[in-house]
């Protein structure tokens, strides 16, 4: 049985300075963290805001329109839509046009929270911005979301 290499610390300080993947987790731990402690006040998490933020459209989107918009597998939405729900923010509506498909509606409740939430947004948005002065934060969006 041949005997694997081992890895050496170099290799490991290697793969914390360049690894996007790594990198990119830090961030957005470290983001969420940052609006989550903003959004506490008015009762929402960052993903929560999202959320909402994400069915503020025009007509009803569908789940599954949603969790590709958000990059999340239908089952998670779904979990993460309940808590929503219960607070009477969100509803689930049966699709007039193929009546096996689901809508998500933002409620009077939810677009009120929503507009609450958006000055803290901003703020915080500002805030962020601001530690990328160094940085043009518009090339690091178009960036991110070319992974995306």
């Amino acid at each position: 049985m041949s005997k694997l290499p081992t890895v050496t610390f170099e290799t490991t300080e290697y793969v914390r300075d360049h690894c996007l993947c790594l990198a990119a987790q830090r961030a957005a731990r470290t983001l969420a963290r940052r609006f989550d402690e903003a959004l506490r006040p008015v009762g929402l998490t960052s993903g929560q805001f999202s959320l909402l933020m994400s069915l503020n459209q025009p007509t009803a989107p569908s789940i599954g329109s949603i969790a590709a918009l958000l990059a999340m597998d239908r089952t998670t939405l779904t979990a993460n839509l309940k808590p929503l729900e219960r607070r009477g923010l969100v509803e689930t509506k049966v699709d007039p046009v193929d009546r096996r498909g689901r809508l998500l509606v933002l409620t009077a409740l939810g677009r009120n929270l929503l507009r609450s939430a958006l000055p803290i947004w901003q703020r915080t948005q500002g805030e962020v911005d601001g530690l990328l002065r160094q940085t043009d934060a518009g090339i690091v969006r178009v960036g991110l979301r070319a992974l995306a």
